[in-house]
């Protein structure tokens, strides 16, 4: 039941109703991207002079052109409104094509190269070159039908430009295009429709004096929606009608016309003829016109039959057949291999018969093209009748030519009684006749080597190129043009020669040759009697058709296989030459990280300034020599990198950017984020600070090398530590790292702060004169290690003990003072260094004791850098398990690949071309309910109980994510304060919308991103970085305590880089990225105050970018509905949805066309020589009933029976071989070849059972039939994944993405079979 759906009145734009009291303040119009209709406007897209250009030109004052008829042209209108009334297009189509048009002419200014040199005036060029790419199927379609197009454009004169005829000539195209509805599908109508709206601009551009009035021309298409009434409607109409007789496609294709069948018909000049201009309604394209009358197909007709394997497929079948009939020639000689059979005349005349049957199977190709197109044969299309019938004659008269030749050579020859020279200039001739028959063939293959020439060829619409190839096919006019480069064509050919080489000699050594022999023995045995002698007579030409039936059946089919086959290997040798998967665990990302900034730096920053065409070769030269570099760790590019380096910086940024992520889609938790982040650089260290997981056990292996080599050079120990860049930074970081801790927990100015400063210091001067080794005990760095792993843990712990602390810091003091140097110093030395205090009491046990200063609970910072310390001081582990979460690693492991794969350099964003995603949804959950979730199944299984089990880490990440926001250790207080997380959380693992919209916004986010590190200078990142890094310690003190700049407002939660984002970045993402949604039922569903619309405006309100576009039905009275497809936002300043546009539709949206399916072709094979298969599947079928029956009988509660019916069987079938083996010339070999034949008979089997399933099914024998067909899946299966599995386990292959995706499917099979297996908690 439609839902009763008013026309809201007008409260925006040019559409408002005066009212008689005072109108309320003014409301600002609502605009989709860019507010076109307001270049005063403070939005960031209008901060950019291209857009302003744009919109200004289209803005221009309309005034000076010719005025419509029965309009009032307003001061404000601009050339889109202008257009609007003159043809009767709808407002809101006005304003959106006006958007979509000014985003079109703004982004590609902003890509020329170099800039104009007046940015606030559009580009000729630009203009230009969208012109011609938006109507360039327009201008293809004129070409080919031979028409001159109706764009007429002013010459150029002087540097004066006027855009204005152009721009209505662009302008004009989007309008029909965008108000076409169902009629998009047939691009080919759009352009007869442009043609003629066109002509009817040009000539009321020019005032051209109409020829039946004799005054100036005005379009024939005005007023109010006239454009959607008068064009769009018919059209429509006709093609709901044709659906209609589809029968939802239970019809023949050839009862009724499609959207290709429609589009088609304007693939000829007829149309001009028939439709003409202004419209005839009445003429027989539309459905007025009885069916009987009515114009049919005009391309292709799809004729469901089974001939269709072989027409669609007739090369390859020509092939297999020619092939097959040569290789039966050559085996049938006897001689071992082929080559010394073609040395025979004999065999060489024989293989000519092979052209006899290439004119043959030409005949029957061009039967089976007459059969299934015949219906295209009409009075205006009688020369595809001709075409038709001169194929067919042509065959014929090949398969007389060949043959009567052919009879005269063999006649010449035994006349001769040997092979005279009169035989073979017959010979000579047969080949003369067959060179004249493979001329298309080897121009074909000409083509084929050049494919430019064909190109160009296909690209012509000249009248003799029609002429030359009618006989070929039918004049078309997609798919011209489109032929693959001579790179391409000769890999493509090297492949198909490998695999049909490989496939040919399978087949003539292993299945033709072998069946000569036994053919010859059948059928030179005298006597035969047969017991229907009726059918077989006295001869065995009956049992050699059995014996090579299979074996050309699966010759047939086989080739499939090796397609297979070599594909995968092709496939895996494409993944590692394009680097697919090269980084496949955390050990080789550990190996690569440090590479990554290079990489990043290399391949997504983009270039400060472009080559000219000239140095292309050598730019692409000289970056692949840079990618082998930055692959494989050579050469300049990778000199270390520091933490003061700017390309450091802008990685961490990236790279900090993706783990937020994962942290906010709760992969990870918080302790991996700070294993896994990349801290910004503080407390003075001077190196790059790697993320944990990364640095490991490197400090603790460094501190045993010390200890080893505690008496070498410093030059030895630091050379050994540096063979890993890990350890270096480790060692560097933690040494800092204690520095600022120590010299912080004590109190600036204290005799103490001076203390520890002064040996810092000593050290430092050791260090830089390699005389550390030299100056102190290597071995005792352990106990020191111990004690500051001691004060560590305690101010980790907040605990604030001073006692404790002073202890630990007295026994630090001793250890660095009194036991670390070799040379021990008296007191007064130590007092005079600065090493000890001056005062008597301090030495008694008072140091430290007045001088301690712990940083407060509240310095968040300050305990998140002291617990990478930590972690830094004392892990011991690989930490290879970090990720834990399966995702998380893939990703990154994306990720990371994407870094070093073969990629084109990355362009500022300002030069990105822009793109839209669109999401078709219907009536799917849009996020779980709360019932959903707790509801459980009959098994007692709910949904969230579900996915609890399946995403086992992840719910803990979640709870602890849910808990650092305040909610309480009682996991069920959840329902009641983070109800709506909690929804979340399972909707984007259950349902597929959520899920889709969240991934979509990442192009959103990662645009904003990008666009501020193109502009960011480097003050700002090395500013930002802190920024970041003081956010999240608030963030984790009190995410409530934050307020946002005013300039920051367009970002609903603000976190990692978006923080230092300065306002444009909204601005570009915007113009470069849209997201529409299109809930068709969105409308019905918001009437009727369903969930689903609430959880949609939700998605809406949590996305700025995000779009819904719906359809609305609003009801006339008198069973009349209007359509209208309506496009959504929510405005985030005015906290609503907001309706941006309407636009009209001619009717429903869906037409209920349907698609045929697919037909299923059933191939049955045998193989066999040597009664024996269908003994052996009759004895195979045996024992499964028996076994059955037995499982089935005894299995449960007689067990012991079960096990003596298997004994018995299986001792039978042991006993039978034996004998079998004993007494009769039964090879083991024959047990192996009744094995294979099992497989195409069996087959056989299930095929033809699978025909007479109506009458088994209810029959004992169904269920041998499914178990059969199991076993077949399993067996194709263990064919198909046995290479595969083969190559992965190769070196250098287990980096295929086919390994990464199995082992995860596999990981989430054993969780599922846990939540199979187990019971759950009660608790």
């Amino acid at each position: 039941m439609t839902t009763l759906r008013q026309r809201p009145v007008p409260t925006r734009g040019r559409g408002a109703n005066p009212r008689s009291q005072p109108p309320p303040p003014p409301m600002q119009q609502v605009y989709n991207i860019i507010p076109v209709h307001d270049l005063i406007a403070d939005h960031p897209s209008l901060r950019y002079p291209e857009v302003r250009a744009v919109a200004s030109a289209l803005l221009r004052p309309v005034l000076n052109l010719p005025k419509p008829p029965f309009v009032t042209l307003a001061p404000n209108m601009d050339l889109m409104d202008w257009l609007g009334v003159s043809f009767g297009f709808q407002n809101d189509n006005v304003r959106n094509q006006r958007e979509n048009l000014v985003l079109h002419l703004a982004n590609s200014q902003m890509r020329l190269q170099p800039p104009p040199a007046n940015p606030d005036e559009v580009d000729r060029g630009v203009l230009q070159s969208f012109r011609k790419k938006l109507l360039h199927n327009y201008t293809s379609w004129c070409s080919f039908l031979r028409v001159k197009p109706h764009v007429h454009l002013p010459s150029r004169r002087g540097n004066s430009y006027n855009p204005t005829r152009e721009l209505l000539y662009v302008s004009l195209y989007l309008l029909i295009w965008g108000e076409a509805a169902n009629l998009r599908f047939c691009p080919e109508l759009l352009s007869y429709i442009y043609h003629h709206m066109a002509m009817e601009l040009t000539k009321f551009l020019d005032q051209h004096i109409d020829d039946f009035t004799g005054r100036p021309f005005v379009p024939s298409i005005s007023g109010d929606c006239a454009f959607l009434k008068s064009i769009v409607m018919p059209f429509y109409r006709t093609i709901k009608t044709e659906v209609e007789n589809s029968r939802d496609g239970t019809a023949p294709h050839s009862a009724w016309r499609n959207y290709d069948d429609i589009n088609e018909y304007f693939w000829s000049r007829r149309c001009f003829k028939t439709l003409k201009w202004p419209i005839n309604y009445g003429c027989n394209f539309f459905d007025t016109a009885p069916k009987t009358e009515r114009v049919g197909k005009t391309g292709f007709v799809e004729q469901r039959s089974f001939w269709n394997v072989f027409r669609s497929f007739d090369r390859l079948w020509i092939l297999l057949i020619l092939f097959l009939q040569a290789s039966i020639i050559v085996a049938w000689t006897g001689k071992k291999f082929p080559w010394d059979a073609l040395k025979e005349r004999d065999v060489q005349v024989d293989l000519l018969t092979v052209f006899i049957t290439w004119a043959g199977l030409r005949f029957w190709q061009s039967v089976l093209d007459a059969g299934t197109q015949y219906s295209l044969v009409s009075k205006e299309r009688v020369w595809l009748g001709i075409r038709m019938v001169l194929k067919s004659m042509a065959a014929l008269t090949w398969i007389v030519v060949f043959a009567v030749f052919y009879q005269r050579i063999w006649s010449q020859k035994n006349a001769d009684r040997g092979w005279s020279s009169e035989a073979n200039r017959r010979i000579v001739t047969f080949l003369e006749a067959v060179f004249v028959y493979l001329i298309p063939e080897m121009l074909s293959i000409l083509f084929f080597v050049i494919p430019w020439v064909r190109n160009w060829i296909e690209g012509l619409d000249w009248m003799v190129v029609s002429w030359l190839t009618w006989w070929f096919h039918t004049r078309t006019f997609v798919g011209r043009g489109l032929r693959e480069g001579l790179v391409d064509n000769i890999r493509y050919t090297l492949f198909w020669i490998v695999v049909l080489l490989w496939k040919f000699s399978f087949s003539y050594f292993l299945q033709i040759k072998p069946l000569v022999g036994p053919t010859k023995v059948l059928l030179n045995l005298p006597n035969i009697s047969y017991n229907w002698h009726q059918f077989f007579g006295n001869s065995n030409r009956v049992a050699v058709m059995l014996l090579w039936t299979p074996v050309v059946l699966i010759y047939f089919v086989d080739l499939q296989i090796w397609y297979l086959v070599f594909s995968s290997f092709v496939g895996a040798t494409n993944g590692l030459f394009s680097h697919l998967g090269e980084i496949r665990n955390m050990e080789q990302l550990r190996l690569r990280f440090q590479f990554f900034a290079s990489a990043m730096q290399f391949n997504l920053m983009p270039e400060d300034q472009l080559l000219s065409p000239k140095a292309t070769l050598v730019k692409k030269f000289r970056d692949a020599i840079h990618r082998l570099k930055l692959r494989y760790g050579l050469g300049q590019p990778y000199k270390k990198i520091e933490s003061s380096q700017v390309e450091a910086t802008r990685f961490a940024l990236i790279w900090n950017e993706v783990i937020i992520t994962l942290r906010e889609e709760d992969l990870i938790s918080d302790g991996e984020v700070e294993l896994m982040e990349l801290p910004p650089n503080c407390w003075n260290i001077r190196v790059i600070r790697w993320p944990c997981f990364l640095l490991c056990n490197e400090f603790l292996l460094a501190l045993s090398q010390a200890k080893e080599l505690a008496d070498a050079p410093d030059f030895w120990l630091w050379v050994k530590i540096c063979k890993n860049e890990y350890g270096r930074c480790a060692v560097i970081e933690a040494y800092d790292s204690i520095k600022h801790v120590l010299l912080t927990l004590i109190r600036y100015g204290t005799e103490e702060y001076n203390i520890v400063l002064t040996l810092f210091k000593k050290i430092d001067f050791c260090v830089q004169n390699g005389q550390l080794t030299a100056s102190y005990k290597m071995a005792v760095l352990q106990k020191i290690h111990g004690k500051l792993v001691s004060l560590i843990d305690l101010l980790v712990k907040q605990k604030n003990d001073l006692s404790q602390t002073v202890n630990l810091l007295q026994a630090l003091y001793e250890l660095c003072v009194r036991e670390f140097p070799k040379m021990q110093k008296p007191t007064y030395e130590l007092m005079e260094e600065g090493l000890a205090p001056k005062n008597v009491a301090a030495d008694e046990g008072l140091l430290f004791e007045n001088a301690i200063n712990i940083p407060d609970a509240e310095d968040a910072d300050f305990y998140k850098q002291l617990r990478r310390l930590q972690t830094i001081l004392t892990s011991k582990d690989s930490m290879h398990n970090v990720p834990l979460n399966l995702e998380a690693r893939r990703r990154i492991a994306f990720f990371s690949n994407s870094l070093f794969m073969n990629m084109p350099h990355a362009p500022n964003v300002e030069k990105m071309m822009a793109f839209s995603v669109l999401t078709p949804y219907y009536d799917e959950d849009v996020l779980y309910k709360k019932g959903m979730l707790q509801d459980e199944n009959e098994d007692g299984i709910s949904t969230l109980f579900y996915l609890q089990k399946i995403y086992e880490d992840e719910w803990r990440n979640f709870i602890e994510r849910m808990r650092r926001e305040g909610m309480d250790d009682d996991e069920d207080d959840i329902w009641r304060e983070k109800l709506r997380d909690l929804r979340l959380w399972a909707s984007y693992r259950g349902q597929t919308l959520s899920r889709t919209v969240r991934g979509m916004m990442y192009y959103y986010r990662a645009l904003k991103m990008l666009s501020f590190l193109d502009s960011a200078s480097e003050m700002d990142i090395r500013m930002g970085t802190q920024e970041i890094a003081t956010h999240h310690s608030l963030n984790n003190r009190n995410r409530d305590a934050i307020k946002l700049p005013a300039a920051k407002k367009f970002n609903r939660a603000v976190s990692g880089v978006s923080l230092l984002f300065k306002g444009h970045e909204y601005g570009f993402a915007l113009m470069k990225f849209t997201y529409v949604v299109t809930c068709q039922l969105y409308g019905r569903q918001k009437a009727k105050g369903e969930s689903h619309a609430e959880e949609i405006l939700f998605l809406m309100k949590n996305n700025e970018a995000l779009r819904v576009a719906y359809v609305d039905e609003v009801e006339l009275g008198r069973n009349e509905v209007e359509y209208y497809s309506v496009l959504v936002k929510y405005d985030q300043q005015l906290q609503r949805e907001v309706e941006i546009y309407r636009i009209r539709l001619p009717g429903p949206l869906k037409l209920g066309e349907g698609k045929p399916e697919n037909q299923n072709h059933a191939i049955i094979f045998t193989r066999a020589v040597y009664l024996v298969s269908w003994t052996f599947m009759i004895v195979a079928v045996g024992i499964y009933v028996v076994i059955a029956y037995a499982q089935d009988k005894f299995a449960a509660k007689k067990h012991i029976y079960y096990r003596v019916v298997q004994l018995v069987v299986i001792v039978l079938t042991v006993l039978v071989i034996v004998l079998l083996l004993e007494f009769t010339p039964f090879k083991f070999t024959d047990l192996v070849t009744s094995l294979l034949a099992f497989i195409p008979t069996g087959w056989g089997l299930i095929s033809i059972a699978q025909v007479l399933r109506p009458f088994l099914q209810s029959t004992v024998v169904w269920d041998t039939v499914v178990s059969l067909a199991r076993l077949y899946d399993l067996l194709f299966g263990l064919i198909v994944i046995a290479p595969v599995a083969l190559v992965s386990w190769l070196p250098g292959f287990q980096a295929m993405q086919t390994r990464i995706l199995f082992n995860e499917a596999f990981s989430r099979g054993l969780q599922i079979s846990r939540i199979i297996s187990g019971k759950k908690s009660t608790a």
